[in-house]
């Protein structure tokens, strides 16, 4: 038997907990924990409700094998489980499954969810355990469109548009044969609001689609390099000041089984955005936006003869306008409308009737709409998502359509994402902040009141060693506005030392980088960065979003200009921290950011010693028309802006180490923009490094994407 001295136990007690402190203290974060497609990044994502949505007015959610419902205020209950819903695929004689799918609810008000599985698109009733319907997806179909009444499915096939019934009964609609022509597809490089290019009528009666003629757009190469022999697969790009694709729009109609055409007339050369459908179904507005994109009209159109009946009201700007949501009809009636507007220099809502009058404006003041999450029962009152607060915050405010009374739903601070349930009485309420990973609440839709807490997530980065995330403001370079910066710190900081600096740049249209969310909308590079001993800075300089249209409109026509004096006040700011080393500043974007972090270093190439730039704009005449002539208008028209943009007249300016990094099969922003750069520099004798992602698009995603977070840091690391 061997005994110890107490006094022994106690030193070694004491080495123990130590070394365990020590062990505690020097626990770090890998770029596959911080990366989306990292082996162990599900891990330190905070914990959620598997598929929680409305299901009527009921909340369903997923747990393993089994879903669940419940009312609120009562006790949540099994409503399925895999065992039952295999049990009803068999009695429709369809492949069984071996886990639960991912479901969504059609229609909130019809107690049925849809699921795809092996080849097939389903409908299940967890009711009665019984599959509503079913149809038989063929490997060439896509973008399929349920009508929300009726049981068709439109869907694409190659350039034409199907019809699928609920009884297998399977229509044409559309017979294009000629290439370059495109129907029911999303057109306008997805601009403007759209994500699709079919519009099922309220009552399924009616299908409204896109048909895009892109016979006279010159093709853009793309090389497929998986083939022994590379193919080329071409697709049509067309570029800011060259011809543009045609338009139109088409109205199936299910009864007749006959097309209408909207006669939108001339020019061809427009804009037709934002297709919304009236209640009763006779009638459909467009927004229809001219080319120069500084005035639009809302138009009525005839859904039965195509004919147009009215325009309802216009609106200009010398700048632009950018109309980004379709028509709203409240709820039981078949004449009153919402509008959203930047009219009065933010997004607010604005009520119309159908003879064009404006009856009120719903919601004003310096903050922004975001999204319209849905009506109560009686449509006495309106939920939107809104800004109002400091701007870095998203809340859920009931709005009285007639008084326009608001009441905040979500006081906490931070992001909240709302649900609205069918009767419009609860919402599912999902709440970020820097210090909440994720909360989960039902709340009551009449005063914002807590029902229940559905979940409150743990830290997952307990334990880790974190940096500390500074958030302020500093004036832009105009000397008025503020501008709100996020500042990591590195780990471990040393207010003695002297550390390099990373500015992670965006800078343009429709982002916003600093957020009331975990880490204050810092990424996890920027935290991986931290841990090596870097402080990462960012504004949200003017011409980015949520401030206002005045405040994003800054840029028109002189893309560069204003967002890169508002980031070099940014630099202003870090060299006037005791702590940062300004031998050593860096820069890093992507897209639009990769435009601003290689302008910056080219630019200001005594400022910057390191740069990165993925997806790189480099000369805004190789741009796509609709973005690139909304903010910069043509190149025949404004040559003086297109040169000052124009990166590759800089290329001489190099004079740190810049990487650049592209897709080879990039259709947002094409090969040509980085390629075109290397040229350049190669003429003027200067020489950045470079690295291709040869199967990747506009962003490099899934599991190559901690591989390009490891590329970038190590170029940090290595040069500054």
């Amino acid at each position: 038997m061997i005994f110890k001295s107490t006094k022994t136990i106690f030193i070694c007690l004491f080495v123990f907990f130590s070394c365990m402190g020590m062990e505690a203290q020097e626990k770090q974060l890998t770029l596959h924990d911080l990366t989306p497609g990292g082996k162990t990044y599900s891990k330190f994502t905070p914990r959620t409700i598997k598929q929680l949505q409305w299901y009527g007015n009921k909340y369903l959610y997923v747990r393993g094998d089994s879903a669940f419902t419940a009312q609120p205020g009562k006790n949540e209950s099994l409503a399925f489980t895999l065992e039952q819903l295999n049990k009803a695929l068999e009695v429709s004689e369809l492949d069984t499954i071996s886990s639960l799918p991912a479901f969504s609810v059609p229609q909130k008000a019809i107690p049925q969810l849809l699921f795809v599985s092996k080849g097939h698109r389903i409908l299940y009733n967890p009711d009665e355990n019984k599959i509503s319907s079913y149809y038989k997806q063929e490997k060439a179909w896509g973008d399929y469109e349920l009508a929300p009444k009726g049981g068709w499915l439109a869907f694409t096939v190659g350039n034409n548009i199907g019809l699928l019934s609920a009884t297998k009964e399977n229509r044409t609609v559309t017979r294009e044969s000629e290439d370059g022509i495109v129907c029911g597809q999303a057109v306008h490089q997805r601009e403007f609001g759209i994500n699709k290019g079919l519009f099922w009528s309220p009552e399924g009666n009616a299908l409204a689609f896109y048909r895009m003629d892109e016979r006279m757009v010159t093709d853009y190469p793309i090389v497929d390099i998986d083939q022994r022999y590379a193919i080329a697969k071409p697709f049509k790009y067309p570029m800011a000041g060259m011809k543009s694709h045609e338009v139109t729009v088409g109205v199936y109609h299910i009864a007749s089984g006959k097309t209408v055409w909207l006669e939108t007339g001339l020019p061809k050369e427009k804009y037709l955005t934002n297709i919304g459908w009236s209640p009763d179904e006779k009638s459909i507005y467009l927004a229809e936006l001219n080319r120069e994109q500084n005035e639009f009209s809302l138009v009525c159109y005839n859904a039965e003869t195509g004919k147009r009946e009215s325009v309802l009201f216009q609106e200009k700007n010398d700048r632009y306008v950018e109309p980004q949501h379709p028509v709203l009809f409240l709820p039981g009636s078949n004449d009153q409308f919402i509008w959203q507007s930047q009219r009065d220099g933010y997004n607010h809502l604005y009520l119309y009737n159908t003879q064009g009058k404006l009856l009120k404006q719903l919601t004003s003041g310096e903050w922004i709409v975001k999204d319209i999450v849905g009506f109560d029962k009686k449509g006495q009152h309106l939920f939107v998502s809104a800004t109002e607060g400091n701007g870095r915050e998203t809340h859920t405010w009931k709005v009285n359509l007639k008084s326009g009374k608001r009441t905040s739903l979500t006081t906490n601070g931070g992001i909240h994402t709302t649900q609205v349930s069918a009767d419009g009485d609860f919402l599912i309420d999902m709440h970020v902040s820097p210090s909440i990973p994720r909360d989960i609440n039902l709340l009551s839709a009449k005063d914002g009141k807590v029902v229940k807490q559905l979940l409150s997530a743990s830290d997952p980065y307990k334990g880790y060693e974190l940096p500390e995330v500074l958030i302020g403001q500093i004036k832009a370079a105009d000397g008025n506005t503020d501008l709100n910066y996020r500042l990591v710190k590195p780990v471990g900081f040393d207010p003695a030392k002297k550390y390099p600096v990373i500015i992670y740049v965006y800078g343009g249209p429709h982002a916003q980088l600093i957020t009331d969310r975990m880490f204050y909308g810092a990424g996890g590079w920027d935290v991986y960065m931290a841990q090596k001993g870097y402080a990462v800075f960012t504004v949200d300089s003017r011409g980015s979003a949520n401030r206002g249209f005045a405040f994003e409109s800054v840029i028109h026509r002189n893309l560069g200009v204003n967002e890169m004096a508002d980031q070099m006040k940014g630099v202003e700011f870090l060299k006037a921290q005791p702590f940062i080393d300004s031998e050593r500043i860096g820069v890093y974007g992507w897209s639009y950011g990769g435009f601003m972090a290689t302008n910056l270093m080219l630019t200001h190439p005594d400022v910057f010693k390191v740069g990165t730039a993925g997806g790189p704009v480099i000369d805004w005449s190789n741009y796509e028309i609709m973005y690139g002539e909304r903010y910069m208008d043509k190149p025949q028209d404004n040559k003086e802006g297109y040169a000052n943009a124009n990166l590759k007249l800089k290329a001489g300016n190099l004079q740190g180490r810049l990487l650049m990094i592209h897709g080879a099969i990039d259709p947002v922003v094409v090969w040509q923009h980085s390629l075109g750069f290397m040229k350049a520099c190669v003429d003027a004798g200067t020489y950045p490094d470079y690295f291709v992602y040869p199967t990747h698009q506009h962003n490099v995603i899934g599991k190559d994407r901690p591989h390009l977070a490891e590329k970038i840091a190590r170029y940090f690391i290595d040069f500054l």
